[in-house]
This record gives structure tokens, sequence and C-alpha cells, in this order.
């Protein structure tokens, strides 16, 4: 295969062939979707940290739902959503776009009626379009819709696996959390839905709807998302370089299993800089090297947030990260220890850098460690952290 052609996709939810581990996980969603199709309400949250697959997870389970279960699988995402009007267009936008080119799609078209608008070069392409005062009505109708709208699929279609993904805007919303709290009693109160609700978001995210609607924390069935453990990311490595026919060394596959950190968002950017870096269609150590210090600035562009990014700007605040970052395996450290290994203008500044890591949330107290304890609230930071401080390392060898 050429060279240009990558098995690795950073950035973007992994293909089907490249899943790996998860099978509690699978087959929990799985059987909440088979519960759906039944008749009976799931409402599922999707968490884990940043990196860790969630979004790949619910795109799995999608095809799983559509192809073993006949479910109706609508994944939307809701990036910069803040509204409960935009998400109910996206959610019907996603609708009819997944049923074009279906045995159904005539049936969804004649749902919709007037609120379809071709888009697109020569309209080859359709959008849901809604004015405010029948979003609003939507909004409010919600289960209602759901209803007729799978009355009317019946023949093809059992149930909805909807996937809301990426609900950051929506979390800190009390109109989100009282909507989702009352979209749920009026299910369980009224004719039968056969729908499997699943959101898709950090801890954190759950944690504040929960605040704004305590209801919800008996609403939601919890499925965490943990990393890979040592040998699915090698069993990941090897599938995925196998699949262009590059052989991978023992030690090569050591370190990129080690930087990985069982993230698979790291496993694809790490894998793929390393890729890039072979030229003998062998992954040795140099290779694995040189993938994981290319690794370290696209890490740290692509997903590390703005203004974190734009806080550890500071020489000092750069210099202090890398030496906290030193130890690859440990993931906390105790202000006490750490200020014996800092100049005296970067002691200057600890006081200042600790508070804004913690505001940005890169770090929290570790009251279980004691006293001026810390641990990094993310994997995804301290790993990248680690890597500018490998990469540091290697430019002042």
């Amino acid at each position: 295969m050429p060279k240009d052609y990558s098995p690795f996709t950073p950035g973007q939810p992994v293909p089907v062939e490249f899943f790996v581990g998860r099978s509690k996980e699978v087959q929990k969603l799985v059987d909440s979707v088979k519960a759906a199709t039944a008749g009976k309400l799931q409402v599922v949250f999707l968490t884990g940290e940043r990196g860790i697959g969630k979004s790949s997870l619910a795109s799995f389970v999608h095809r799983i739902a559509e192809q073993n279960h006949h479910a109706l699988g609508l994944h939307s995402f809701l990036g910069g959503v803040v509204s409960l009007e935009e998400m109910v267009r996206r959610v019907f936008d996603r609708l009819l776009k997944e049923s074009l080119g279906s045995t159904w799609e005539h049936k969804v078209k004649e749902f919709f009626g007037k609120h379809i608008r071709q888009v697109g070069l020569f309209g080859v392409s359709v959008e849901f379009e809604a004015e405010g005062k029948d979003l609003r009505r939507l909004v409010h109708d919600f289960a209602p819709t759901l209803q007729n709208l799978i009355q009317r699929l019946s023949d093809e279609k059992k149930g909805i696996f909807l996937v809301l993904d990426d609900i950051n805007g929506l979390a800190g919303s009390a109109d989100f959390a009282n909507w989702l709290k009352s979209f749920v009693d009026e299910i369980a109160t009224s004719k039968p839905l056969p729908l499997c609700l699943t959101l898709v978001g950090l801890e954190d995210r759950r944690r504040s709807l929960v605040s704004l609607q305590p209801s919800l924390a008996r609403v939601f069935d919890i499925i965490e998302i943990k990393t890979w453990s040592e040998d699915e990311t090698r069993r990941f490595f090897n599938y995925a370089f196998g699949k262009v026919g590059a052989a991978v060394e023992n030690e090569a596959l050591d370190i990129l299993s080690r930087f990985a950190g069982g993230l698979p968002v790291l496993a694809h950017e790490i894998g793929d800089a390393t890729f890039k870096a072979d030229t003998d269609n062998r992954i040795d150590r140099k290779d694995a090297l040189e993938g994981v210090v290319a690794a370290a600035d696209i890490v740290g562009r692509k997903h590390l947030e703005p203004q974190v990014f734009a806080a550890i700007r500071s020489p000092r605040y750069r210099a202090i990260l890398r030496k906290i970052a030193a130890d690859p395996v440990k993931m906390n450290f105790v202000t006490r220890d750490l200020r014996k290994q800092l100049t005296a203008e970067e002691q200057k500044v600890l006081h200042n850098f600790l508070a804004r890591m913690k505001k940005l949330g890169v770090v929290h107290s570790d009251t279980e460690a004691g006293p001026g304890a810390y641990r990094f609230g993310n994997q995804l930071h301290y790993l990248y952290f680690w890597l500018e401080a490998e990469r540091a390392k290697k430019s002042r060898d």
C-alpha cells in the first residue's frame, strides 16, 4: 500500500474493524437496546475521560442496533448546542439524513411534511427546517413525536437508539436537566416508547446535570469506559500495523503501548506519527521513539482545551509541568517535594501555577494523599505533559 495510506484514524471515531476490547461495555449497551426494542425505556449515560473512545463505542453499538436488533439508530453530535430547540432540530435532521436511500425514506419525508429543505450543490441533500415556534412545540412534544414516528416505521423498526453526544453545552443548563426529567416521566406515565436514550459525556457533565436536577441520579444507567489494558493496546497496534503489512518489534511495541496509556485517541495519534516515521515497513525502537516525540505537539494542539494550552505558554509554567511529569507512571505529586526541584524563579510562581491549573481542571487536590498533594484530573493532560518533558529532555541531550 502507498505510504500515505495510514491504518490509523486520529481525530475520528474508530472504524469497526479496529474496535478493540470493551466487550462488557458493548454488551451492556446492547442489552439496553434489546430492552428498549422490547418496549422498556432505557436511559444510559456513557462516560469516561477524554480520548477514551466514548463516541466510537456509541457508533459501534449503533451499527449493531440497526443490523441485529432492527432499531432506528440516531447518533446526534451536539457540539456547541446550548438550547433545547437546536438539540431537537439536530436530532430530526439526523433522522432525515439517516433515512435517505432507505426503504422507509418516503415515510420519514411524509412524517416531516413541509419541514424539509433541499440543500447542497444542485439540492442533492436535505435538511430539517422548522421555525422557532415549531421547534418549541417539538421540544414540548418530543415524546409523542417519537411515539408517532416509531408507529409509522413499525414494519421496519422495533425501537429507537438515540445518542446525544458531546453534551457539554447542555450539561450546565437547568432547562435541559428539567426537560430530560420531564421527558422520562412523561414516557413512564403514558404510552410506552421503545427508546434507548444514550447521553455521552464526561463524568463531571453527569454530575452537573444531577446537581441541577437531583432526580436524574436515579434515572441514568451509567456505563463507564475504562482505559485499554496493556494487552488490548498491544493487540491494537499489532492489528493496525498488520493491516498495511508492517511488522512491529517487541521493544517498539513496549514503547507505543506505554505512551498510549490505554487511551485510543493517543494510540491513534502515536500510531499515525510512527507510521509516517517508518521507512522500511518494520516498526523498530527508533521509529516508535520518533513517533512518540512527533505526537507530542499534535496531542497538545488537538486535544488540550485552548485555555489550558494558552496557560502553559509561560516558560516557567512549562518548566514546572515538565518536572511534575518526569515520571511516566506517577500521576500525582506533593508540593514540598516538587519545590526541591524548582529554581527560585519557578518557586515564586508555583502558587499561581497550581491555582490556575486547578481552575482549569488540569490538576485537583488529592485528599487521600494528604496536605499539599495533587493528582492530574485527566490522563490525557498528564500524558501530553509527559511527552513534552521527554521531548525537552531529548532536545537538551
